[in-house]
């Protein structure tokens, strides 16, 4: 339905919803997935109290959790992110996204790889692009923040 624009992000927590946002407001549909307990430090800024709360509100944004793939289309379609239980984010199977981002931050790969989407990032340690991923975004703190890199490691 989205097909060149879905993005999927594994995880809803802080970090995450960050990403989400910024996705959402430069107009592309989102799809959450998280754990079914989600392991949240932040969870006033996080998606992922979408899950037990059914829903969370984040600088305005709005996201639900979403009981299936179909309800989760529906509610992109409204202009609300679904989160939906899916810890191995089988849902790319089904949807076929444009990217998927990683943004777990478990600190190694928990099953991401390059076949999932057509471009598959990951967010800090763990991941190595040209390798499980196409791109890996630095997420230490300090001057390389936030960079790409291209090829190796965070």
């Amino acid at each position: 339905m989205f097909g060149e624009t879905l993005v999927v992000v594994r995880g809803a927590g802080d970090l995450a919803t960050g990403v989400i946002h910024r996705l959402v407001r430069s107009g592309l549909p989102v799809i959450a997935t998280d754990i079914r307990d989600p392991t949240v430090i932040r969870r006033t800024v996080a998606f992922a109290e979408a899950i037990p709360n059914g829903e969370a509100i984040v600088e305005g944004m709005i996201a639900r959790r979403a009981d299936s793939p179909d309800q989760a289309i529906q509610f992109c379609q409204e202009g609300i992110v679904p989160v939906i239980v899916d810890p191995e984010a089988n849902i790319t199977k089904r949807l076929n996204p444009f990217a998927l981002v990683d943004a777990i931050l478990a600190k190694k790969n928990l099953g991401t790889s390059r076949g999932m989407a057509d471009v598959v990032i990951g967010l800090g340690p763990g991941f190595s692009a040209g390798g499980d991923v196409d791109v890996v975004v630095e997420t230490n703190r300090g001057h390389d923040l936030a960079r790409l890199i291209l090829e190796g490691t965070a």
